[in-house]
């Protein structure tokens, strides 16, 4: 119990951050110490001539810190301030742009910090810019839906949705969507017909037939290995599990919000569940944001709470000592590891089986580097998309560390088709991935977008 509690208490400082960053430490002398940070670990907004990197300042040794950002160069490998280098406002964690870099080039990268006692120097990171030829483009198109929101079904652009929010595919290619408004889950096929897979329309709950169920506006969906759909149901607090006959039954939850594990799933609460996940075995996990958990229904039926202490924070430790700040969209990893879109924390953030998270992405003072992630997904090698509710959709190369901006610009609403940032959404909040191809439940566009991404 001490030992989880110091783990509590030290990771509530800038040391929260350790797995997005490496370490680096150098004393001046033993009254005269230098400061102490962290380079991010992730190097983001890559182009042919600009990257952002950046850093947090763990601790400021013995004189107060006057300059921060990151020192780069092609050549040496311990890159300094007598090197190209940028200069940021003094605050704990930051990001820096790195800009006039030369396309194709492998440049190192440190995070630094100054002070009266001397310059501290974070860990080396390296990337390389990319060039004409190899640069990532991402063609948005309308897949369905054509902005008007109703309930209609048809081919493409004929069709109508209302709000649509979570999405999942099965192993056909088919999509589903929590189409909230409408309170009831879409099929969407490979060639864009748009049919009501289950619910009848009517604000409610019936479990039932597909003509007859009742939902109230449903919020996340995922789709298991023999074709069951599971939503969470935002007004009414419950998971419920559709057969692929489109029979909905209710799987857990009392139909109220509050905060109850037990053995007895209809015996267990929730409160405003905005994202679901499941695993290889059957197991439902679910992101319940308004107790801040991680919250799993097993193959049996019993609710207990993964991770989250229930306090508003970004924690990264075991269990319950850990702390989220509304999480939302979870996805697995070919490796059958679990991540959360920690939307308020602005991380993405993981969750093996014993409960332990970690910080892969983001924290809430970087808050440029995902914005506020609602749904994340894996392609087969494993590389994560990310959804920002605030326009834009994102993709995390996890084998060169590398972040991309896709599609969409934080910050901008609206609607347009194109390429890369001519394009634009509002209020992106789903994603799934069909043979490789993004599907982006464009929610206040009252759309469906399709992204084909090349490099």
């Amino acid at each position: 119990m001490k030992k989880n509690l110091l783990v509590k208490i030290t990771l509530t400082t800038a040391l929260i951050f350790v797995v997005l960053f490496q370490y680096s430490c150098s004393k001046s002398s033993d009254t005269n110490t230098v400061p102490v940070l962290l380079t991010n670990s992730i190097i983001a907004g890559v182009t042919t001539t600009s990257a952002i990197s950046g850093g947090t300042v763990v601790s400021g040794g013995s004189a107060t810190v006057t300059a921060v950002g990151v020192c780069y160069s092609t050549t040496s490998q311990s890159p300094s301030i007598t090197d190209s280098h940028t200069s940021e406002t003094v605050t704990s964690s930051f990001t820096s742009t790195m800009t006039g870099l030369s396309p194709g080039t492998t440049y190192y990268v440190r995070s630094y910090a100054s002070s009266t006692a001397g310059t501290g120097y974070g860990g080396l990171i390296k990337f390389t810019t990319s060039t004409a030829a190899n640069a990532t483009t991402a063609t948005v198109s309308t897949f369905a839906g054509n902005g008007t929101g109703g309930l209609v079904n048809a081919v493409g652009t004929g069709a109508q949705l209302y709000n649509p929010l979570g999405m999942a595919a099965d192993a056909a290619g088919n999509l589903y969507v929590a189409d909230q408004f409408n309170h009831v889950i879409r099929k969407i096929t490979s060639t864009g017909l748009v049919s009501t897979f289950c619910g009848s329309g009517a604000n409610g709950h019936v479990d039932g037939p597909a003509n007859i169920a009742q939902f109230s506006s449903p919020n996340a969906i995922a789709v298991d290995k023999s074709g069951n759909v599971y939503v969470t149901d935002q007004g009414s607090n419950l998971i419920i599990k559709i057969t692929p006959d489109g029979t909905a039954t209710t799987l857990a939850g009392i139909g109220a919000p509050g905060y109850v594990n037990s053995s007895s799933p209809l015996k267990a609460a929730f409160n405003n569940m905005q994202g679901i996940a499941v695993d290889a075995t059957g197991n439902v996990f679910v992101s319940d944001a308004g107790n801040n958990r991680i919250r799993e229904v097993n193959t049996k039926g019993s609710v207990t709470t993964l991770a989250g202490s229930g306090s508003y924070s970004q924690i990264d430790s075991t269990s319950t000592y850990a702390a989220f700040n509304r999480p939302a969209g979870l996805a697995f990893s070919s490796k059958g590891l679990l991540y959360v879109a920690d939307n308020f924390n602005h991380a993405v953030r993981s969750v093996t089986t014993d409960g332990t998270v970690k910080t892969v992405i983001g924290n809430n003072i970087q808050t440029a580097l995902i914005g506020n992630p609602v749904a994340i997904t894996f392609d087969a090698s494993d590389n994560m998309y990310i959804v920002d509710v605030a326009g834009r959709v994102l993709r995390y190369n996890t084998s060169s560390s590398v972040l991309y901006d896709l599609a969409g610009t934080s910050g901008t609403y609206g609607f347009a088709d194109g390429v890369n940032t001519t394009a634009q959404f509002n209020s992106p909040n789903g994603i799934a991935l069909v043979s490789g191809v993004p599907y982006i439940s464009d929610s206040n566009n009252n759309r469906i977008r399709k992204m084909v991404v090349a490099n």
